[in-house]
């Protein structure tokens, strides 16, 4: 499917320029970049080539890994339950799945981790939307106490072979400590995951059959699933993996996932909330628009307007903001499932403020400002690609052409 773009005087070029010279460079393999003024597409351009494989180039419908860009879908799909009235967002987790019952927490001084103490409060089901839970990733801080513990207990079930469910993975991480008391601090985490599983526990559905009925086949977003079949792996880009995966300005000509060796081309058992949809830009643009018009398009209403207003409320305790060891989002807040922006970047207006956005770690984003009535969406395949310089770039030059200041 294309995708229409509005006609209009705005000059595009040199946004254009500086991401074709990340690409040039090799810093990143190839990108699309799309922008928004309300729901019309004022720009759409592609960079380079999507598969070391085919050669052939980036289109609309070429299919990315999602990774965290994931997470979004996951949040409004536990969200619409919340409509429904299956919970509350202040219940206790551990009413719905078990294994979250009577955490413990590591301690501030901890050496060890055994080092612990009873949670002071349980985790609410807000806390697992809004990354306050307490969970953590095990990449956050791999010399950290916490993040080893989730090393050594193997909780990576994105691995290739791993037969992990998101059943059996919340058991092994309800076993874990927490790395702060619930409801008190942010860090970044497994806790989306969390999200989907419980909404299994609540539909009576498996994670992916729920986003299906719920959201992709209402909004034919058709090339949205948690693997790539036969038919479409034509159309599947290369993963490339950078010469020094700490530096963001590495090139990367090394190529880790191909479509002829991918095993993306399978139904995982883990159907991570938190990072595992492929999609397209096609779809990703209509459930970018379905959020944008207030939870309905083509005459689909997935999720109530007044639900989508309460999931950008920033839910961070007082003076905690969304923060990284390696990543810097300052004055930035977090709501259901959304950061929110608090200051302008350098080089973007004073209307950024209020942005609501997230992406994934290969290097795809969205990002839309109300305020300057702008969105914009760009993708590559770099790991590590999130936060990246080039998607800075591109958003800042996109802001200065096209926002309303």
């Amino acid at each position: 499917m294309e995708i229409e773009v509005k006609p209009t005087n705005l000059d595009f070029s040199p946004m254009h320029s500086a991401v074709q010279e990340y690409v040039d460079k090799g810093v990143i393999p190839y990108a699309n970049t799309l922008v928004m003024q309300g729901t019309d597409v004022v720009d759409l351009h592609f960079y380079g080539e999507s598969s070391l494989e085919s050669g052939q180039p980036l289109s609309p419908n070429s299919i990315f890994r999602m990774h965290s860009s994931t997470k979004m879908a996951c949040s409004i799909a536990l969200m619409q339950l919340w409509e429904k009235g299956s919970f509350n967002l202040d219940d206790a987790l551990a009413d719905y799945i078990p294994a979250f019952a009577d955490m413990r927490v590591l301690k501030s001084e901890a050496t060890d981790i055994k080092d612990t103490e009873p949670a002071a409060n349980p985790i609410k089901v807000k806390h697992i939307l809004s990354h306050t839970a307490g969970l953590s990733y095990g990449f956050l801080e791999p010399e950290g106490i916490i993040d080893r513990a989730y090393n050594q207990a193997a909780i990576n079930p994105m691995l290739p072979g791993s037969s992990m469910t998101l059943e059996s993975f919340c058991e092994t991480l309800g076993n874990l400590p927490l790395a702060y008391h619930p409801g008190t601090f942010w860090r970044y985490s497994f806790a989306t995951d969390v999200c989907a599983r419980l909404v299994e526990v609540l539909s009576g559905l498996t994670f992916d059959d729920y986003l299906k009925d719920n959201i992709f086949n209402p909004l034919s977003m058709l090339d949205t699933d948690f693997y790539v079949p036969p038919e479409k792996l034509d159309r599947f880009t290369t993963m490339f993996l950078p010469d020094d995966p700490m530096n963001p300005m590495s090139p990367c000509p090394t190529p880790m996932d191909m479509p002829s060796t991918t095993s993306n081309g399978e139904l995982p058992t883990f159907l991570s909330g938190g990072g595992g949809l492929l999609s397209t830009l096609t779809d990703y643009l209509t459930f970018s628009r379905m959020v944008m018009a207030g939870g309905e398009w083509n005459n689909e209403r997935i999720i109530e307007k007044q639900t989508l207003d309460l999931m950008r409320t920033d839910q961070c305790p007082a003076n905690v903001s969304v923060n990284f060891p390696m990543w810097s989002m300052p004055e930035t807040g977090f709501g259901l499932g959304f950061a929110l922006k608090g200051k302008p970047a350098e080089g973007e207006p004073q209307s950024a403020i209020g942005e609501y956005h997230w992406g994934g770690m290969a290097g795809t984003h969205f990002w839309w400002s109300p305020k300057a009535n702008i969105a914009g969406i760009c993708m590559t395949q770099r790991m590590p690609g999130f936060w990246h310089p080039f998607s800075q770039a591109f958003k800042r030059h996109a802001y200065q052409i096209a926002a309303q200041q």
